[in-house]
């Protein structure tokens, strides 16, 4: 799984690249093992912790976005029953002006 990331980490890339060895040649011994998951750990806790960030972030946005939405569509509601009304008003005086 953790071949498929592109990962720009250096420990990480290195630690992958050695697992990689150490499992095309039967398996990697103890120590490489718990070196190979502490880079995993410390590398996806960050990026985690990240991805987390900016997702809390996009969800603040679209919040304000769509409250501006909610308020856009109340405001453009009261503009055109205004245009209606006042178009109401214009066509009697039209019909006033006609006769």
């Amino acid at each position: 799984m953790v071949g498929a990331f592109y990962v720009r980490d250096r420990t990480l890339a290195h630690a992958q690249r050695e697992m990689e060895r150490a499992l095309a040649a039967g398996g990697p011994d103890a120590a490489g093992l718990r070196t190979y998951l502490a880079a995993v750990d410390r590398y996806f806790s960050a990026f985690g912790r990240e991805a987390k960030a900016q997702l809390s972030s996009v969800d603040r946005e679209l919040e304000r976005l769509y409250a501006r939405q909610f308020n856009l569509t109340a405001e453009r509601a009261v503009a055109a029953r205004r245009v209606e009304a006042t178009q109401g008003v214009l066509s009697s005086l039209a019909e006033l002006a006609a006769t």
